[in-house]
């Protein structure tokens, strides 16, 4: 993993969601799952910048487990989403048990584009 991000350009993070609102009104919009995780996106409709949040219910497992799903998506969202992301819309991206901490980086990376493009359709 340590070669991977060697690899890789410095990419900030995104703002995150932080509100429960925030993250209710996105459930309320576009849905798309993929193995690795699910992605909720919404049109804020306005010129703010692009926002992103990450949740992961006891399902996925104990705290150890839920943090280290955490910390992928939020890898998988600055280093594949970040140069993607639309400004003014917010993301949700939600662990599901066992594959996101288990399935390959690199293809997780790669459903993230996928599931981006299906909500931009």
């Amino acid at each position: 993993m340590a070669a991977f991000r060697m690899n890789m350009t410095h990419r900030p993070s995104p703002p995150v969601l932080t509100k429960r609102a925030d993250f209710l009104a996105a459930a309320r919009a576009h849905r798309q799952g993929m193995p690795g995780f699910l992605l909720q996106a919404r049109d804020r409709k306005d010129d703010g910048p692009a926002r992103i949040g990450y949740t992961c219910s006891k399902k996925v497992g104990n705290s150890v487990a839920r943090n280290r799903a955490k910390r992928r998506l939020r890898e998988v969202a600055r280093l594949s989403m970040a140069p993607h992301l639309r400004p003014g819309w917010d993301y949700v991206l939600i662990g599901r048990p066992r594959a996101t901490a288990e399935r390959d980086f690199a293809a997780l990376c790669e459903e993230a584009l996928r599931a981006l493009r299906k909500v931009h359709r």
